[in-house]
């Protein structure tokens, strides 16, 4: 009996294993060129939310990164390029 038991125990813990989390990626793991969906800001602050929400950042809207320089991000979102930073580009959940 405790063998059975041990072994459901092992089962369990590698069926638990085996099960992955999503993780949301930011804008800084994007590929250049590709068009994502932004899936969230991730900022308490409010008027960085505000300024993202200018220019076209929020849920649902598509938004593809056209180059990295240094730490700078040219992005390309509604119609526009922007050059943002990468605390920005860390912000966007895409």
């Amino acid at each position: 009996m405790e063998l059975t038991l041990m072994s459901n125990l092992f089962n369990l813990k590698a069926k638990k294993s085996k099960i992955k989390i999503a993780k949301q990626d930011n804008l800084t793991c994007a590929e250049i060129n590709r068009p994502y969906i932004i899936k969230g800001i991730d900022t308490g602050e409010k008027e960085m939310k505000d300024f993202l929400f200018t220019l076209g950042c929020f849920d649902g809207e598509k938004i593809t990164v056209i180059s990295k320089l240094a730490e700078n991000y040219i992005i390309h979102v509604k119609d526009a390029r922007y050059s943002i930073d990468k605390d920005l580009a860390k912000r966007i959940l895409i």
